[in-house]
């Protein structure tokens, strides 16, 4: 079997943890939340077999990677500027990006900020999200008995005093809540004990994200015990400070990126997502999914896995590593 290998790089202030496998053409892999590089183990084998040079960093906040402690050094400008310097770091001209979750708007924004440096894009879950006219948290849902939870995570040290009082049984309550596995519809995942009148990803305000989360007796077959021990001792070590971070920045990100209102991605690109994934019952994403390419002309596909919840890449390797091998060898 390919070997994962592993290094520090020095990019944009940072020293960043990278995992890799293979040689060739580079293919850099941008993970979500609350996750790591090993979100991406079964793609960086598939990858490096297929004839590609596979990199997945622990991204700026997270694993072995520098975690800043000012809020506003979790800019997209930022992210983005850690990927550019990574390819730097590596002699890499160009690369194709993938991402999962927030790793999705790093992977759509490094294509629509350096088309000359990531020549395809591929987004799994998160499909790209032109600026809107608003500040973003202003649009997002709250009630009298629930907020959205992007909402939630807005406050520093509160999401984190409740994620960190016991990281395992958060690691596990979220992977298997939002998995395709969970018996909760989409529809009704993640919405707290009152359901918070249908909304998708609601917090209730006397509760938390974790309230109503569902920890199984057994894991579903894409999840091992040995997966929650890499996850639960990272952020055991870490916190979870500098991934609820990015989130912070949704607003900071909407003024930076006022020069780029309009702009398209342009690139090749591909968006892969599951049909129960909570992400694609959002506000909004039933009208914007179908209508991606328009804000994204060169896309070459969109595949809904049936089944699938949110974690993609995890939930369905075998499918996601050959759609995203066939879409490489077709660059």
């Amino acid at each position: 079997m390919t070997e994962i290998a592993h290094r520090f790089i020095e990019t944009n202030g940072i020293r960043m943890h990278v995992a890799e496998a293979g040689s060739g053409p580079l293919v850099v892999l941008c993970h979500g939340f609350p996750e790591s590089w090993y979100s991406w183990r079964h793609q960086l084998r598939a990858l490096a077999e297929a004839g590609f040079h596979a990199v997945a960093p622990d991204m700026r906040g997270y694993g072995q990677t520098d975690r800043p402690e000012a809020i506003d050094q979790y800019s997209l400008l930022h992210l983005v500027g850690d990927i550019v310097g990574l390819l730097d770091a590596l002699g890499a001209a160009q690369a194709v990006i993938a991402g999962h979750d927030w790793g999705a708007p790093v992977a759509w924004h490094a294509a629509l900020l350096r088309p000359d440096r990531f020549r395809g894009a591929i987004g799994l879950s998160v499909p790209y999200r032109p600026r809107g006219h608003a500040r973003p948290t202003t649009l997002m849902p709250q009630t009298d008995d629930a907020v959205f939870y992007q909402l939630y995570f807005q406050a520093p040290g509160v999401a984190e005093g409740e994620l960190e009082q016991d990281v395992r049984r958060t690691i596990g309550g979220i992977l298997f809540s939002a998995s395709g596995d969970s018996p909760r519809s989409q529809k009704s995942a993640w919405t707290g004990s009152d359901g918070a009148r249908g909304t998708v990803g609601m917090v209730p305000r006397h509760g938390g994200l974790l309230t109503g989360m569902t920890n199984p007796d057994a894991l579903p077959p894409w999840l091992q015990q040995a997966d929650l021990d890499v996850y639960a001792a990272e952020f055991a070590r870490t916190g979870f400070r500098g991934g609820l971070n990015w989130y912070r920045n949704i607003d900071r990100n909407w003024e930076l990126l006022a020069p780029f209102a309009g702009a398209q991605v342009t690139v090749p690109a591909l968006y892969v997502a599951g049909d129960r994934d909570i992400v694609v019952a959002f506000p909004g994403m039933d009208r914007l999914i179908p209508a991606l390419s328009t804000f994204v002309p060169q896309l070459s596909g969109t595949i809904m896995l049936p089944g699938c919840g949110h974690w993609t890449q995890q939930e369905r390797p075998v499918e996601v590593t050959a759609a995203m091998i066939d879409f490489l060898r077709r660059l």
